[in-house]
C-alpha cells in the first residue's frame, strides 16, 4: 500500500532522492554490506567501534596489532580502514607506507590518541586519508568513513610530478625545475593536494576539508594565507605562476610542461 505523497512523482527532487535510496538499496542486497577493517590494540574501543559499525549496516573485521592489521589489509579488498598509530608489534605509520608501497589505496582514517600537527603532517604525507584524534565521537567517526568510501580508492602515485614540479610525500621532499623547496607541513599538504588533482579548479571548502580537516570551524580565509605561501615561496625558484586564482571558484594548478 502506498502513503499519500510517496513514492513522489517523476522529477521531482524527492523523486531523485527516492531512486538514490533504492539503488542503494538494491546494490547492498547483491553486494552486501559495506566492509570495514578497524586495526586498534585496546579492545574495548575496538569493540566500541565495531557495533557501531554493525549497527549501521557495516561489516568489521578486528586487529588488535599492527602486524594482523596489515595482514588482512593485503587479503581482503576493504571499502576503509581505521587505525590507530600506537600499535603493537607494527607501527600504524608503517602500516601505511607498507600498504601504499604496495599499491593497496584503500581509504585509511587514522584514529589516534596523538594529537600534534607534525603528527597530522606525517600521517598524511604517507596516504594516510583521513586523521581524527581520540576521543572523537562515534557520529563524526561515521561521517568520516562515509566520506572516504564516496570518494574511493583512487590510486596516487608515490612520487607526484606536475609540470616542473615533483613532490615525494614519503620523503617530505618538494623540487620544482630541479630546484629544492623548502615547504612547511601545512605548505607541503596544500601542494600536495594541488598535485593530486592538476588543471582542476577546487574550490576553497574542498582544500579546508581535505588539507586541514573535514570539520575545521576556523577562519576560511586561512586557505588564501597558504596559497600566498606557497605561492611566494615557488617563485623563488620559477618564473612561472604555478598556482591560478579562479575568482569566485577556487584554484588551480598549472597542469602545463615545463
Amino acid at each position: 500500500m502506498l502513503l499519500w505523497g510517496w513514492p513522489p512523482a517523476r522529477g521531482t527532487g524527492r523523486f531523485v532522492a527516492y531512486a538514490m535510496a533504492a539503488t542503494l538499496f538494491l546494490a547492498r542486497r547483491i553486494m552486501g554490506p559495506m566492509r570495514m577493517l578497524v586495526v586498534e590494540d585496546e579492545a574495548h574501543l575496538a569493540e566500541a567501534l565495531r557495533d557501531g559499525l554493525v549497527a549501521e549496516g557495516f561489516a568489521v573485521d578486528l586487529a588488535h596489532d599492527g602486524e594482523r592489521g596489515l595482514e588482512l589489509a593485503r587479503a581482503n579488498p576493504y571499502d576503509a580502514i581505521v587505525l590507530d598509530l600506537m600499535l603493537p608489534r607494527r607501527h600504524g605509520y608503517d602500516v601505511c607506507r607498507t600498504l601504499r608501497g604496495e599499491g593497496v589505496w584503500t581509504p585509511v582514517l587514522m584514529l589516534t590518541a596523538k594529537d600534534g600537527e607534525y603528527d597530522h603532517a606525517d600521517a598524511l604525507d604517507l596516504g594516510v586519508d583521513a586523521y581524527l584524534t581520540k576521543p572523537s565521537p562515534f557520529v563524526v567517526v561515521l561521517a568520516t568513513l562515509r566520506a572516504l568510501v564516496r570518494r574511493g580508492s583512487l590510486e596516487r602515485p608515490v612520487v607526484l610530478r606536475v609540470g616542473p614540479l615533483t613532490l615525494d610525500p614519503a620523503e617530505h621532499r618538494v623540487s620544482c625545475a630541479g630546484s629544492p623547496v623548502q615547504l612547511r607541513p601545512r605548505e607541503f599538504a596544500l601542494l600536495h593536494y594541488l598535485m593530486r588533482r592538476p588543471g582542476e579548479v577546487v574550490s576553497k571548502s574542498e582544500i579546508l576539508a581535505n588539507v586541514w580537516d573535514e570539520f575545521y570551524e576556523g577562519d576560511p580565509n586561512i586557505v588564501e594565507v597558504y596559497v600566498s605561501y606557497l605561492r611566494r615561496k615557488l617563485a623563488t625558484v620559477t618564473d612561472r605562476p604555478m598556482i591560478e586564482t579562479v575568482r569566485g571558484v577556487g584554484y588551480r594548478l598549472s597542469a602545463e610542461g615545463a
